[in-house]
């Protein structure tokens, strides 16, 4: 049986990730690659008050998912979370693993933030996020879906 473990990023620099940017960017998806940049330029590297970045490991310590929470940058409310950068390696979906993910970021959030707020574009994502409890608005701007923590 494959294990995985959740463990906080410190520093994406030093984490192999290049298999999941290229799969993601092969979908279409280019948060993963923004997440790369900003980074690298020091625009965003979740070190503010409550953000951070979490990645999902197996057991050859290879990255699987990704995701994390900033400061929501689209208002003045420094207790507005925003979900960022999220992403689960293809082979890897429907096990568990995103919504676990999720579910970590939700409850590190809620030291640090009274709403936790995500933008995506996509039916899949929708049910995604609406099954963990979020709810589809557009009551924060350049958002989709919020939930009170």
């Amino acid at each position: 049986m494959v294990e995985y473990v959740i463990r906080k990023i410190n520093n994406l620099l030093t984490i192999e990730c290049k298999d999941l940017w290229l799969q993601s960017r092969n979908e279409g998806f280019h948060f993963f690659e923004r997440l790369i940049h900003e980074y690298k330029s020091g625009t965003n590297t979740f070190h503010k008050r409550g953000e951070a970045l979490y990645g999902v490991f197996d057991q050859d310590n290879t990255l699987i998912a990704i995701g994390g929470v900033n400061i929501d940058p689209f208002s003045s409310t420094p207790t507005i979370g925003r979900l960022r950068r999220f992403y689960v390696k293809k082979t890897h979906r429907r096990l568990g693993l995103g919504s676990l993910l999720v579910k970590r970021i939700i409850l590190e959030a809620t030291d640090h933030f009274n709403v936790l707020i995500l933008f995506t574009d996509t039916e899949r994502a929708d049910r995604f996020y609406t099954s963990l409890g979020f709810l589809k608005s557009n009551r924060y701007p350049h958002s989709t879906h919020y939930m009170d923590l």
